[in-house]
């Protein structure tokens, strides 16, 4: 089981894996699109938005510059991410980049995608206006049961017991049920 080992291996060791991933997400913001295989593709996503995001703080930020700087090692690529990519996405929370599904490769069979910039502005659904809530107001169904006879409860009550109210809240009621509907609990 994989519990919490997130990520691709990409058939790669650790450092090569990374490598990869750097040069990808290099030539990613230096051109605006990629072509790769699907699982390479929703890695470099995942890399490419957490950059924008860093990037989004501002070129003024020496830190954030430093640390996309980490990564894509291209001076001239952080700027452009910098300057042109992250005020491009100002003012979207997230999803800078989409994967488009292409056929497969001639020579393995690969799947293939295409990912690139998301480059129409963000649209967000109207709300709508929820209801003044008040108290919740809970319509119960009362159940009103026959008046019993006094003669009947006389009978029924031994010397020195006390007749009680049947409708009353929380005593059981003659058939074992109480005016909630629920059922008698012995024992």
């Amino acid at each position: 089981m994989r519990h919490r080992k997130k990520g691709r291996k990409l058939g790669r060791t650790w450092s090569h894996r990374k490598a990869t991933l750097r040069n990808m997400v290099t030539s990613f913001f230096e051109l605006g699109q990629i072509e790769t295989t699907d699982a390479k593709a929703k890695e470099l996503r995942s890399l490419a938005e957490r950059l924008v995001t860093v990037a989004k703080r501002g070129s003024d930020d020496l830190a954030a510059r430093r640390q996309v700087l980490r990564v894509v090692r291209s001076k001239k690529v952080v700027a452009k991410l910098f300057d042109e990519i992250a005020p491009r996405y100002a003012d979207r929370p997230g999803g800078y980049t989409r994967i488009i599904k292409v056929a497969s490769r001639r020579g393995d069979a690969a799947p293939l995608s295409i990912l690139q910039f998301v480059m129409e502005p963000v649209s967000f659904k109207e709300r709508k206006p929820r209801a003044d809530e008040g108290p919740d107001e809970v319509i119960r169904a009362v159940v009103e049961e026959p008046p019993a006879d006094d003669a009947d409860a006389t009978d029924e009550v031994g010397e020195g017991e006390e007749v009680s109210d049947a409708s009353s809240e929380g005593a059981p009621s003659e058939e074992g049920v109480s005016p909630a509907g629920d059922p008698k609990k012995e024992g």
